[in-house]
């Protein structure tokens, strides 16, 4: 699979419940192909391969993935924590089998670059700021997708 990182979480750690006393470290990434598909990523193991992996890329990378195991996912549990994602499924990235290649977004595919800067959401299911101080009394309590721009950045 090849395709543009859209998202990245950070790496975590959790007790391994078949090591009592030791750790499995976790993080997940987003990736797109075309303006319609993207997919999570997800890859657990040993903190050194977790980190050295993380570590391999940022978002705005292309990355050529090789050999992920493809599982369904369980969408109430894991879109709770990833980007809701058009197909039912993930890669799971194990440290034995699968590979992950990064390279530049020109020499891969210059179309893939245009695909950082697509919403992941549909375009009619946005609010605006407008919308929502003018008819703020009335979604109280709902979550919402909001459309804006950052205009600036300070302390």
């Amino acid at each position: 699979v090849i395709g543009v990182v859209i998202g990245k979480t950070d790496v975590r750690s959790f007790p391994d419940r078949k090591n009592i006393g030791t750790e499995r470290f976790t993080f997940g990434f987003t990736i797109r192909d075309s303006p319609t598909y993207f997919i999570n990523v997800q890859s657990w193991g040993r903190e050194e391969y977790i980190r050295s992996l993380s570590e391999s890329f940022r978002v705005g990378d292309c990355v050529t993935i090789e050999n992920p195991l493809i599982q369904s996912k369980e969408a109430e549990r894991e879109e709770k924590f990833n980007p809701v994602t058009p197909s039912g499924y993930k890669l799971l990235l194990s440290e034995n089998h699968s590979v992950v290649k990064t390279s530049s977004c020109y020499d891969t595919d210059t179309r893939l670059l245009s695909l950082l800067h697509l919403p992941v959401k549909d375009p009619q299911d946005y609010y605006s700021l407008g919308d929502i101080v003018a008819n703020g009394q009335s979604l109280n309590g709902r979550v919402l997708n909001v459309l804006a721009a950052v205009m600036a950045v300070s302390e």
